[in-house]
């Protein structure tokens, strides 16, 4: 963990200068998640270790109130005591407004609990106060922030003290090594994909200069070598905690007019670092200077030999290519000139024939020369950079936006962006986006590639009116990678968004077609989905699904699912109809008006039906569009396309079916449509995700009794329980035990679970999994020990002790099941026994006290068996077996401590 938080997390200043904080990144965010995942399992997960006292308390500023404390706290109007304490009646928790220290990982889950929605937020500020927090935990002994301390040496020092907590302090040190391990994999993953120069491309560079370098006057350099032999592999250099920063390699170079240099490539680019120290021939990695794009502008910049020789050598490989071109020269001039001719003179007709692919290849050819060019912005893109910066920092939109393909379109688009946001500001509860980042743009200084600028470029020929020009520069942008945030983010910061969605307005259908291709791409991005729903796109979006081509429907359909992606987006494309129309795209009987080609459109039907499908699965989400697809009758329709055998389309019908089951009005629905048969059927598909899916429908349906029987009858069952030994997938494996879950209510249906062995499976799941699967899993084997023969099973399968580790949790819906579980084990007397040795009846009693009712409610029945079996363990003690004697009498005694305990609360 220390060696995550000094190598990994990205700080405002160094670590040990002054008192920085975190920076808002999202490697920083995907780090602070990962941590608290780790502390809030760590209490039913480690149930011993959460009860570890630090050496020293974890220190920091809180913004938590005193009145959010509750049960097991002594609560003030400034101050805030943990009942619990150390052996000297310290409490592990004390908050004294608005300090707080904490000394056990039960109490920081516990805090975590209690923050909620804010949990981010105190987690960041434990960690900006407490920058080395295993040295508190643990003492300075084992600070791992040292270099080259390890797990072995911390060890080492734990076996060495006479310390009788010596073994949880061991174990401690193994899970938070175990942290600090983790932290640097998710930092190193997370780094990975954010890398622009990459290492096949910097090592193309080298080798391209080495075949150049040598002695003599000629070559480019004198040498240029790695200062490392070792090649990772994924193509680096740099030694793990250096790749962290997005450090690729190092490199000696020698030119002939200056000094040798020690260069670090990077992510960022290339620049100088400290070079090679005298002592040890380290590399002291800080930088020097600048940093420039790539290893050849850095040395042209350095020296000046390197760039003269550089331009010779360019422009004898450009001859030398001239004249290998040269016969080829002419052909490829008549074929230009034939294209531009046959592009300008053809009609209306000529661009709906499905050519776009043709003039894409060819024409952005034609394009290439000027984006190859050094390009500068213009006084109009500067303008347009300055007017965005203004936006960030007064939080508003711009009055005036920038001139589109003409000035009546502009308007259009005002006035539909106007209208939406009057529509959205109904309710303003309902209107926050609660899944989208802050919106940013690209400061003007940054170094940013070259397809920014090129992109930015052909924008401009977007707005020229033209249409051959704005289908050539339509296809020459989709050549480029609008996957890449940088150009995404081009095409807005130049106004190309709303030149996109003033297209979508116009009457060709070729230009429609490459602007929706382009918003399909760049609408992944959640910035970008904003802005669309801001420009007023959806409500053009959802007018092209009345279109009368396929491929108009399609791709718009396809936008809409990535656009709806938060509640106010979902809500434009229901006040304008949306809904009606996209459940009108699942009828594929309707679509299909041609039957002399029935095959072509029976293909093209489907697609337009699973585009619908897909973009109603991202509508679904709001019980409003749930109500209006039902109305719309869309039930039917899903229900007819899930007896397709295509899984593209499989998929987003059965998550639109899985969103709605969790309404009453739908799982009849699904009843009376025969659904659940599908559903079953799929259940044995290859498809990982269709089966998730269809086992989250089932969850959702199963709390029907007739539907639980229909799963049975359709043999739902047997699948079901040969998913659970399929354990690497965690959120199927979730909805299967969570299917299993609600099937079990039923007892045939435990018969059945008894027969596949599917029982012992569940217990073998009780550990070392999320807590959305556990809450499934023990809410199954609470249904399931409602029998004898499955309460022995578990008891014979160790699953007592896995149950009474989990009733220390604060998962309410967990300790809801796990309670009844326990319950009905505790029916069984030798279970009885083992949940008395694991001191569960105590763990049960404590339950009592907690704040939610559910909680009290199943800790109440469970704690019944514990009381009846005082008779039968009466009976055990006259058995002849000394060891049950002596078990039954320790469970009687510790049943008379509790009622004699009840009593003295009652009359005190």
């Amino acid at each position: 963990m220390g060696v995550a938080l000094t190598k990994s997390v990205q700080w405002t200043t160094a670590v040990g200068f002054g008192t920085g904080t975190l920076e808002i990144t999202p490697l920083n965010e995907a780090i602070l998640k990962e941590i608290i995942m780790f502390v809030e399992s760590f209490i039913y997960k480690h149930p011993q270790e959460a009860k570890y006292v630090f050496v020293e308390p974890l220190e920091w500023k809180t913004n938590l109130d005193p009145s959010a404390f509750e049960s097991g706290y002594v609560v003030s109007a400034t101050t805030v005591k943990s009942e619990e304490a150390d052996k000297n009646g310290q409490p592990l928790l004390f908050l004294s407004v608005p300090q707080i220290k904490i000394r056990s990982f039960g109490q920081l889950s516990c805090l975590l609990f209690i923050a909620k929605d804010t949990k981010l937020k105190e987690t960041q500020a434990c960690i900006e106060a407490n920058r080395n927090p295993v040295a508190k935990i643990l003492g300075m002994d084992y600070n791992t922030m040292k270099e080259g301390s390890s797990v072995l040496n911390i060890l080492d020092k734990i076996t060495k003290e006479d310390d009788p907590e010596s073994e949880i302090k061991m174990k401690m040190a193994l899970l938070l090594e175990e942290l600090d391990l983790h932290l640097l994999n998710c930092s190193l993953k997370h780094t990975s994909l954010e890398i622009r120069l990459n290492p096949v491309t910097i090592k193309k560079d080298i080798e391209l200069l080495k075949h150049f370098s040598g002695q003599g006057e000629q070559t480019v350099l004198e040498s240029i070598e790695y200062t490392s032999d070792y090649e990772f592999s994924n193509g680096c250099r740099a030694p793990p905690w250096r790749q962290l920063h997005g450090e690729i390699c190092y490199v000696l170079v020698k030119p002939h007019d200056v000094e040798t240099l020690c260069i670090t490539c990077c992510a960022e680019g290339v620049f100088l670092n400290g070079g090679k120290t005298d002592d040890e021939g380290e590399i002291n990695y800080e930088r020097k200077g600048a940093i420039y794009k790539d290893l050849v502008t850095f040395l042209k910049q350095k020296s000046a030999k390197f760039s003269e020789n550089m331009s010779k050598q360019t422009r004898l490989t450009e001859n030398q290519q001239k004249l290998k071109d040269q016969p080829k020269k002419a052909p490829k001039k008549e074929e230009a000139d034939a294209l531009h001719k046959s592009i300008t003179s053809s009609n209306k007709s000529k661009l709906e024939n499905n050519k776009i692919n043709l003039g894409k290849n060819q024409m952005t050819k034609r394009l290439e020369p000027n984006l190859n060019l050094k390009t500068t912005v213009d006084f109009k893109i500067r303008k347009i950079s300055v007017r965005d910066t203004q936006e960030k920092k007064h939080g508003g939109r711009p009055e005036k936006s920038t001139p589109p393909v003409s000035p009546g379109r502009a308007q259009l688009v005002h006035k539909n962006a106007d209208k939406t946001e009057e529509v959205t500001s109904e309710s303003s509860s309902e209107s926050e986006e609660d899944e989208e980042p802050t919106d940013h743009r690209q400061e003007a200084n940054a170094d940013l590639p070259s397809e920014y600028w090129q992109i930015q470029k052909l924008v401009k020929y977007l707005k020229g009116g033209n249409q051959t020009a704005t289908v050539i520069a339509l296809c020459s942008m989709r050549d480029f990678n609008l996957a890449q945030e940088t150009c995404q983010l081009a095409i807005r910061d130049v106004g190309g968004l709303e030149v996109l969605i003033n297209l979508l307005d116009t009457d060709e259908v070729k230009c429609k077609i490459g602007s929706l291709k382009i918003l399909k791409e760049i609408s992944y991005n959640p910035q970008i989905r904003r802005n669309i729903v801001d420009l007023g796109g959806l409500p053009v979006m959802v007018k092209i699904l009345d279109s009368p081509h396929k491929i108009l429907k399609c791709l718009a359909a396809e936008t809409i699912a990535n656009v709806a992606k938060f509640r106010r987006a979902r809500r434009v494309v229901r006040h304008h109809g949306g809904i009606t129309k996209l459940v009108a795209l699942l009828d594929c009987a309707q679509n299909s008006a041609e039957p002399a080609q029935a095959s072509l459109y029976d293909e093209r039907d489907v697609e337009v039906a699973r585009c619908g499908a897909l973009a109603l699965w991202s509508c679904s989400k709001s019980y409003a569009n749930k109500e209006a697809i039902r109305k719309a009758g869309g039930i039917p329709l899903l229900a007819q396309l899930l007896k397709t055998s295509h899984e593209n389309m499989l998929i987003p019908v059965v998550g639109t079916l899985q969103e709605c089951a969790s309404e009453e009005s739908y799982r009849a629905a699904i009843k009376a449509e025969r659904i659940i048969e599908n559903l079953v059927k799929n259940l044995n598909s290859e498809n990982e995700q269709l089966q998730e899916h269809c086992a989250m429908a089932i969850y959702q349906c199963a709390e029907d009794e007739e539907t639980r029987d229909l799963v049975r009858l359709h043999g739902g069952l047997k699948p079901l329980a040969s998913l659970l030994n399929n354990t690497d997938n965690k959120e199927r494996l979730a909805a299967v035990t969570g299917a299993i879950w609600k099937c079990s209510i039923s007892k045939e249906n435990v018969t059945k679970f008894r027969e596949y062995r599917a029982i012992e499976t569940l217990v073998g799941l009780l550990t070392d999994q999320p807590e959305e699967v556990l809450v499934n899993v023990v809410g199954a084997l609470g249904e399931c020990c409602q029998e004898y023969e499955n309460r022995v099973l578990v008891r014979k399968c160790g699953g007592i002790q896995p149950l009474v580790n989990l009733l220390v949790g604060i998962n309410q819906a967990l300790l809801v099941n796990v309670t009844k579980a326990v319950g009905a084990c505790a029916v069984e007397p030798e279970s009885m026994m083992i949940i008395d040795r694991l001191d569960g009846v105590r763990l049960l009693w404590s339950l009592l006290k907690n704040p939610h009712p559910d909680v009290k409610a199943s800790a109440a029945w469970a704690l019944c068996p514990c009381i009846q079996n005082a008779k039968l363990l009466l009976d055990m003690v006259g058995s002849p077996d000394q060891e049950l004697q002596e078990a039954a009498a320790g469970c009687i005694s510790n049943i008379r401590r509790l009622a004699l305990a009840t009593e003295k609360a009652r009359y005190p």
